[in-house]
């Protein structure tokens, strides 16, 4: 399932297509609900009356809360029908909230910067306010938001004051707020580890001389050694918010736990990555969809097959 087709597909259509598998691309989009068209209820671009044996969601197009209610209920049907989806429409959910991302790595005790989440801006403004006498910094990001876009600092940084913004006008009257973990060294950086069915699979830095570190804002990508300690944070992660596959964003910090997770993605870019690691990120995934996700739901459908009715 992808709302745009390029470098991602081809690298998953031809992993597929090594397993003697085929990728079809369906945009969620022209996915559609008919209860008269086929016993599932659902209408799939190319597949008929029949559904397709596996789904790996690639992208989700922005839309109304509505059109993106209609494709995530898509994916919840296929999941209830028996369509292993890889990852379905709860764990995507759960990391498109940032706010319930923070909240489920907390009861998972996985270390992460201090975290708001209030609709009051009189509180959000409180909460910048004690902050900022304790000597910290805030990061107000968008409650759904990717590629670090729209991201602004609260607080005290450098010797600069930056104002907290007006969230009824520019973040849509809810302020998320987390605690601004500033670099350790100039350039800053923080890391991308690629979690591929529980097992983090490789990392990289992502490098830069301003504040946000995401490669679609500037960052350079470096090759990293994936140490144990990366690896232990990115699985609890991804196990936290019951990832298939995630890409889960690291930083050090000088105060508080030596690494703290930013972000999980769920569904993550791995372009930047992959340049800098011979690691073959899409046969990882293609692998782990096939030999485990259709593999274990297929094993539950012959398990849940009715029993060949006894002659008396």
């Amino acid at each position: 399932m992808t709302d745009e087709i390029g470098w991602h597909t081809r690298q998953l259509q031809a992993a597929l297509r090594a397993r003697g598998a085929v990728g079809r691309c369906v945009d969620l989009a022209d996915c559609n609900i008919d209860t008269t068209a086929a016993w599932h209820g659902l209408v799939i671009p190319g597949y008929g009356r029949e559904l397709p044996d596996a789904v790996l969601v690639r992208g989700i197009a922005g839309g109304s809360f509505e059109q993106v209610t209609k494709r995530l209920g898509v994916l919840h049907a296929l999941r209830e029908l028996g369509v292993p989806v890889y990852n379905d429409a709860r764990a995507i959910e759960r990391t498109v909230d940032k706010s319930m991302t923070s909240l489920l790595l907390h009861a998972a005790r996985i270390p992460a910067p201090a975290t708001w989440a209030t609709e009051s801006a009189a509180q959000a403004r409180r909460i910048a306010m004690r902050e900022m006498a304790a000597g910290h910094a805030l990061v107000l990001k968008p409650l759904f938001g990717s590629q670090g876009k729209n991201l602004q600092l609260v607080g005290e940084v450098d010797g600069v004051h930056h104002p907290m913004p007006d969230i009824d006008a520019r973040y849509a009257g809810l302020a998320y707020l987390q605690r601004f973990v500033p670099p350790m060294a100039s350039p800053g950086f923080d890391w991308r580890v690629m979690v591929v069915g529980g097992r983090a699979v490789t990392a990289m830095r992502r490098v830069s001389t301003h504040w946000i570190h995401n490669v679609a804002q500037g960052a350079r990508c470096e090759p990293a050694v994936l140490e144990p300690a990366l690896a232990q944070l990115a699985e609890g992660a991804s196990q936290a918010l019951d990832m298939d596959y995630a890409g889960v964003d690291l930083i050090a910090a000088a105060s508080g736990p030596k690494i703290q997770v930013l972000e999980v993605n769920g569904v993550a870019a791995w372009q930047g990555l992959q340049r800098v690691t011979g690691f073959n990120i899409a046969r990882a995934i293609v692998d782990d969809l096939l030999d485990r996700k259709l593999a274990q739901a297929r094993r539950l459908a012959q398990q849940s097959l009715p029993l060949p009715e006894r002659r008396a």
